[in-house]
């Protein structure tokens, strides 16, 4: 069975997983210096053979070999598919801009100003009506243009002990349109845990992105800027992260994680947990890991905002080398995501689409994996645009040449928690740290 969940985490390395966390900040001039690592024959192509650089642990490129054969097979292009190791990779992109030998696609960890004017729009893809491509999800310039389309996209997913549930006699929703509130799910997870005995009704990652996803829920729109680049907070998101302080109480969820690293993941899968806030890329390792109890993706809470916080698990580019592979390029990258290819991919590769109405046919022998990933492709087209706020922010810090190097948010919190501060003390600091670092 192909484990979707390691192909995500090695797909784009750590870096990849760490989407959610800041960008690096910009290479300095000193870094820039040509390297022979970035030049050669593996760029500029033309319009009968391109390169296409992606970045994935050896075997586990399983869907980008089937597309460039078939690519090859229908229109006669030889795409050369260059595996990048992930650290080096951002280096390897910036000398070769520097060298002007550039892949002609390529699927990257993230945006870059050192060559992203030597993007080629993608804007005849995106707004393909037949593809059904996301507009939430994609990277634009502040003229219009399209810079990249994720390859595929990532959410927050709420897991439970389905034993524990059945267990107690609780029921839980099992359709995006017909899901609960977080009221609901807490009321719910905490019955479950008095009746079963559990330790804990709740853990819940470590994370930026999940705190920001349940805030989404709840109407916030967490640390936002406005016009003028200053950010700010909104009373539902100081609502809703002080509801998120007052969980950590022990019993509802554990100080722990927040406050000093604990490992939430192990906490569920120990089965002394009703329920689990994380990432999607979790179904595959639970599809195998998770043996002593029955487990299940529930539809994330909508209190009262249908939301999460997606992020690309990959950004394709294209890059316009010159004429005749720029047109190639474009036309290449056309095709993939012509509905019927982008789905083979999105089934070889385990990727969540960004395309809305397809159904890849992933691998999965577990059943509560493949119902976890039916959920997902169901809920994703129903979230709200706020949804995608925070990965679009960050292309355009970074085409601003600025970088969140360090999200406060963990460390403030974690002090809340452990009473060192008030909840709205935190929120007033994550501010100054947002403002401070890709403010104005």
């Amino acid at each position: 069975m192909i484990n979707v969940g390691a192909r995500r985490s090695r797909r784009l390395g750590r870096g990849g997983m760490r989407r959610l966390v800041p960008l690096a900040a910009v290479a300095t001039a000193g870094a820039l210096l040509l390297s022979a690592c970035g030049s050669g024959s593996d760029s500029g192509g033309t319009s009968k053979s391109l390169t296409f650089w992606i970045s994935t642990v050896p075997g586990q490129d399983a869907g980008w070999k089937k597309m460039v054969a078939q690519y090859k097979k229908e229109a006669g292009v030889d795409v050369k598919l260059v595996n990048i190791p992930y650290d080096g990779y951002d280096a390897k992109l910036r000398n070769a801009a520097q060298a002007n030998s550039l892949p002609d696609v390529a699927a990257v960890p993230k945006l870059d100003p050192i060559w992203s004017n030597k993007l080629i729009d993608l804007s005849s893809i995106a707004n393909n009506k037949s593809n059904k491509i996301n507009a939430n999800f994609l990277a634009k310039d502040s003229s219009g243009k399209v810079l990249s389309i994720p390859s595929d996209i990532t959410a927050s997913g709420m897991f439970i002990n389905k034993s524990l549930f059945e267990k107690a006699g609780v029921s839980y929703p099992t359709s995006p349109s017909k899901t609960w509130t977080w009221t609901e799910f807490i009321k719910a997870a905490n019955e479950v845990r008095e009746k079963t005995k559990a330790k804990y009704s709740l853990t819940f990652d470590q994370s930026p992105s999940r705190l920001r996803a349940m805030v989404y829920e709840m109407g916030g729109k967490y640390v936002h800027a406005d016009s003028s680049g200053k950010f700010s907070v909104d009373a539902a998101t100081k609502k809703a992260v002080n509801t998120f302080v007052g969980w950590n109480d022990d019993k509802t969820m554990p100080k722990s994680v927040w406050t000093s690293g604990a490992d939430p993941s192990a906490m569920f899968q120990s089965g002394d947990v009703v329920a689990y806030w994380s990432g999607v890329w979790q179904v595959a390792s639970f599809a195998e890991s998770i043996n002593k109890f029955e487990w299940a993706s529930v539809p994330t809470p909508a209190q009262p905002v249908q939301a999460s916080d997606v992020n690309s698990g990959g950004l394709m580019v294209g890059f316009n080398n010159n004429g005749a592979a720029a047109t190639a390029a474009q036309k290449f990258m056309s095709w993939l995501y012509e509905p019927a290819h982008y789905q083979a991919l999105c089934a070889a590769s385990g990727f969540l689409p960004v395309e809305s109405g397809l159904s890849p046919k992933y691998p999965f022998k577990s059943e509560a994996a493949q119902a976890a990933f039916k959920l997902y492709n169901e809920s994703i087209p129903l979230y709200a645009p706020i949804s995608g706020y925070f990965n679009t922010a960050q292309t355009n810090w970074v085409l601003k040449g600025k970088s969140l190097t360090e999200d406060p948010t963990k460390t403030e919190l974690g002090k809340a928690i452990n009473g060192q501060q008030s909840a709205d003390k935190a929120l007033d600091n994550i501010v100054a740290g947002y403002n401070q670092q890709v403010g104005g």
